[in-house]
C-alpha cells in the first residue's frame, strides 16, 4: 500500500514550494499570488530506508524497489471555502482522497511574499483551514442524515455519523472516535475532521533549528508531537546539491534530517504503518503495512492469490537476515520461522510466502 499526503493551508504560505521539494520536481507553480495552484499536483515519492541497501547486497538483488508515498498539493483554502469561496468546494474535495493532512502553516515575515491576512498568526491560520473542514463536514453529514438517504447507510455508519456531528458542534474531541469505531469504517465516512494530521511551521533559514516566536505560540497551543519545524526554501536549496553537498550543506546549517524524513517518520506514527521486505536475488522490495497486520493480509500486499491461497510465512527478522547473512544461514541457526495465518507481522520481517493458487 502506498499512503497519500494532502498539502493544505492558505494561499502563499510555501504549500507549492514544498511539494517540489519534497517530490524534487517542478511540477507545482509557486508563484506570489493566491489560487496559483487550481488543480492538485500529485507526486509519488520513493520511501528512503537503508535496510534495503544492506539486504541487496546480502541477497546479491539484481534490483532494489522501495515502498513509495504520494503527495497532493492542493489549493489554498480561504474562509468561506466551504460555502464556495475561492473555488473552496472543489478543493476540499480533493482532501477527502487523501489519507492524512499535512497543514503547511506560515511561520515567516516577508514583504516579498504576499500574505492573504494582514499579520503572521499561524494558530489563526490553522483554525481558519480546521473550520472550513469541520463547516464541509456538517454539511456533509447532514445531507448523509436526511430521511431520505438514511436508508442507503448501515447502522454503524449512521452512528459514526451522529457521534462525528455532535463533536463538531459541541466542540468536542472528534479523534476519540478512533477508539470507539473500526478504522476502515471511519476512513470510509470521508469526514475531513478525522483525517490524521501533520502541522508543518514554515520557517525561514534562520529559524529552521530553533523556530521562533511563531512557532513557539503554535507548538505552546497544539504541542510538538505531530509538529514539525520546516524551511521550503531550504529543502527546495538541499534537493539540488549531490550527495556529498547536501551532507556537507545541512552539516553547515545545523539540519539533522530532510523535512522528507520527517514527513515520512511522522507520517507512519500517525497512520500507523510499518515496512515489511522480500528479498531474493531477482529484488529486494519494501512494503507498506498497518501496523498488528496478520501474514495473509501482509501476502495479500503483493497479491491477492498469495492471500487467499495463504499456508505460511517464512519469516526472519531483520537482525538475525543481517548478522546470519541471509536466507541459508538464517535457516541453518535456527533463526527461519514458520508463521502462521495468526502471526502478526513485525517492522523489518523478511517474508516469503507459500501458498496454494
Amino acid at each position: 500500500m502506498s499512503f497519500k499526503c494532502g498539502i493544505v493551508g492558505l494561499p502563499n504560505v510555501g504549500k507549492s514550494t514544498l511539494f517540489n521539494a519534497l517530490t524534487n520536481s517542478n511540477k507545482a507553480q509557486a508563484e506570489n499570488f493566491p489560487f496559483c495552484t487550481i488543480d492538485p499536483n500529485i507526486g509519488i515519492v520513493a520511501v528512503p530506508d537503508y535496510r534495503l541497501d544492506n539486504l541487496a547486497k546480502i541477497s546479491k538483488s539484481k534490483k532494489i524497489i522501495n515502498t513509495t508515498i504520494s503527495f497532493v498539493d492542493i489549493a489554498g483554502l480561504v474562509k468561506g471555502a466551504s460555502k464556495g469561496e475561492g473555488l473552496g468546494n472543489k478543493f476540499l474535495s480533493h482532501i477527502r482522497e487523501v489519507d492524512s493532512i499535512i497543514h503547511m502553516i506560515r511561520c515567516f515575515d516577508s514583504t516579498d511574499i504576499q500574505n492573504v491576512n494582514p499579520n503572521v498568526d499561524p494558530v489563526r491560520d490553522l483554525e481558519i483551514i480546521e473550520t472550513e473542514m469541520m463547516l464541509a463536514d456538517i454539511e456533509s453529514i447532514q445531507k448523509r442524515l436526511e430521511k431520505n438517504n438514511k436508508k442507503n447507510i448501515d447502522k454503524e455508519n449512521i452512528e459514526i455519523l451522529e457521534r462525528a456531528l455532535d463533536c463538531i458542534n459541541n466542540d468536542k474531541d472528534i479523534s476519540l472516535l478512533n477508539l470507539q469505531f473500526d478504522k476502515k469504517k471511519l476512513n470510509q465516512s470521508g469526514l475531513l475532521s478525522l483525517k490524521p494530521k501533520i502541522f508543518v511551521c514554515n520557517v525561514d533559514e534562520q529559524s529552521i533549528t530553533q523556530g521562533n516566536n511563531y512557532t513557539k505560540d503554535f507548538v505552546s497551543k497544539y504541542g510538538n508531537e505531530n509538529t514539525l519545524i520546516v524551511s521550503a526554501d531550504i529543502e527546495n536549496q538541499i534537493n539540488e546539491l549531490q550527495d556529498t553537498e547536501k551532507e556537507n550543506y545541512m552539516e553547515m546549517i545545523g539540519l539533522e534530517n530532510t523535512g522528507l524524513d520527517m514527513l515520512i517518520q511522522k507520517g507512519y506514527k500517525i497512520l500507523e504503518l510499518e515496512t515489511f521486505f522480500t528479498s531474493g536475488p531477482e529484488e529486494t522490495r519494501a512494503w507498506t503495512i498497518q501496523k498488528n497486520c496478520t501474514a495473509p493480509k501482509a501476502a495479500g500486499e503483493i497479491h491477492t492469490d498469495f492471500e487467499k491461497g495463504f499456508i505460511r510465512a517464512e519469516t526472519i527478522s531483520y537482525n538475525d537476515f543481517i548478522n546470519n547473512d541471509g536466507w541459508v544461514n538464517s535457516k541453518n541457526n535456527g533463526k527461519m520461522r514458520l508463521e502462521g495465518k495468526d502471526y502478526i507481522v513485525q517492522d523489518g520481517d523478511i517474508l516469503n510466502f507459500r501458498f496454494n493458487t
